[in-house]
């Protein structure tokens, strides 16, 4: 019987997870292949046979997606697979039609068919949108576990962008760490304040032998998510954190709407900034949606080294780059701390950018006068230095979850911009995470 050939849609993370947990022993189906996008250099490249299993010897193309209808055809694929996070539910539905119109059945795989079971207690962290803070709520939560005398593991959503069997499980104890397993810029944003912290981060790409390892010296797993998809492991508490400078997106996002729905607590993060109508419509969209969920009140306070230097300063602002991009925000930390402090003008950077950050900017429109700090591999990181080099100003600030000054030469004085999660009234995180002391 003739096996259903299958090709999935992904950008380097959920699609590889996707085809360990259903498809890799399934002798059912046949992977022809994977496409590719949002991240850069990975198309051309394949799933590599230690990863692909017995069934795929030769290993698994990886294809860009805007070929997607040619190799339908050329594939005679039956069904595609979508697998990646942060995107409009319209821009799904454009790829459903395009696979549907070439003969093939589209589909999506849900939380029973992917997320991994484990033997102590999960706690995931999501979001409906990439950059509504995340990463804040994952830190605060882990030290208040370890406050608690608690062994806390993080599992990091993937970010393999590198030799893919050599990232089959990384663990991170010490910044060295990411040295040896040449981390780009987005890991070490993500995996850098946790083990400042003393606290081990796994990732990787075979989640299964991840979660395997982990929970060997765990009592509690933190599943650290990654833009606004689904956990990977199966939770025992499912925290999502909103952005109600975006409302509506909640509604209107893959797989962030998921979250939305699924949330056992719902934090609302950046209230401190965000306009009062557009709290009230992410208030009444969590009301009809999931009133069950208990809700959080937080804000992400802002500080900057050396804050009163700033004031009349012509200042370039480095974002994270994944809020800007993925997350369409057109500014973060950094503009507000800019503001903030009385910076006397911000510098655009879009005149002197270059390479792929100069594409970024024509990919990502909505970005106003912030450079985002893309640097998903050596070339990218050279591109983003010669990028800050070039623009005349007094004063970087750095609004990166990591000191960029460690990778970057910046010949001009450079501040950090930093930013952690605060609860706001009750409940706290801490009275929520009761059930885990």
């Amino acid at each position: 019987m003739r096996r259903k050939r299958i090709l999935i849609l992904g950008a380097a993370g959920r699609d590889f997870h996707n085809f360990n947990v259903a498809f890799r022993d399934d002798e059912s189906h046949d992977v022809i292949g994977f496409t590719a996008t949002q991240i850069p250099n990975i198309d051309g490249r394949r799933y590599p046979a230690e990863l692909a299993g017995r069934l795929y010897p030769q290993g698994i193309p990886i294809w860009p997606e805007s070929q997607l209808e040619q190799l339908i055809g050329e594939h005679e694929i039956d069904e595609v697979v979508f697998a990646y996070s942060d995107v409009a539910h319209e821009y799904v539905m454009h790829l459903a039609s395009r696979a549907n119109a070439a003969g093939a059945d589209f589909s999506l795989l849900g939380a029973s068919s992917t997320m991994i079971p484990t033997s102590v207690p999960v706690i995931s962290v999501c979001a409906v949108r990439t950059g509504c803070g995340k990463s804040q709520t994952s830190r605060r939560i882990a030290q208040i576990l370890l406050g608690w005398n608690k062994k806390v593991v993080v599992i990091r959503h993937p970010m393999p962008y590198g030799n893919l069997a050599a990232q089959r499980v990384q663990r991170f104890e010490t910044l060295a760490d990411l040295d040896k397993h040449e981390c780009t810029i987005e890991e070490r944003e993500e995996y850098e304040p946790h083990i400042s912290k003393g606290i081990i981060v796994y990732a990787g790409v075979d989640y299964g032998e991840i979660a395997r390892q982990a929970e060997q010296e765990a009592e509690v797993i933190v599943w650290d998510g990654g833009n606004n998809d689904l956990p990977f492991l199966r939770p025992s508490l499912e925290i999502v954190v909103t952005d109600p400078h975006r409302p509506g997106h909640e509604l209107s996002y893959y797989p962030g709407e998921t979250n939305f729905r699924r949330a056992d607590v719902i934090v609302i993060n950046k209230l401190g900034t965000a306009p009062r109508e557009s709290l009230r419509q992410l208030q009444d969209n969590i009301r009809a949606v999931n009133p069950a969920a208990t809700i959080v009140e937080a804000a992400s306070p802002i500080s900057a080294e050396s804050s009163e230097s700033i004031a009349g300063k012509r200042v370039l602002v480095i974002e994270d780059g994944p809020t800007l991009t993925h997350g369409g925000m057109s500014f973060g930390a950094g503009m507000l701390a800019a503001e903030k402090y009385g910076a006397a003008e911000i510098v655009d950077p879009r005149p002197h950018a270059v390479g792929s950050i100069k594409r970024a900017f024509e990919n990502y429109p909505q970005t106003e006068r912030v450079l985002p700090a893309l640097g998903y591999g050596a070339a990218q990181i050279a591109e983003l230095s010669e990028t800050i080099r070039a623009v005349d100003c007094e004063l970087v600030l750095i609004a990166t979850p990591i000191d960029l000054r460690r990778m970057i030469d910046i010949d001009v004085p450079a501040l950090r911009v930093t930013y952690e999660l605060e609860e706001l009234g009750s409940p706290t995180l801490a009275e929520v995470l009761a059930r885990f002391r």
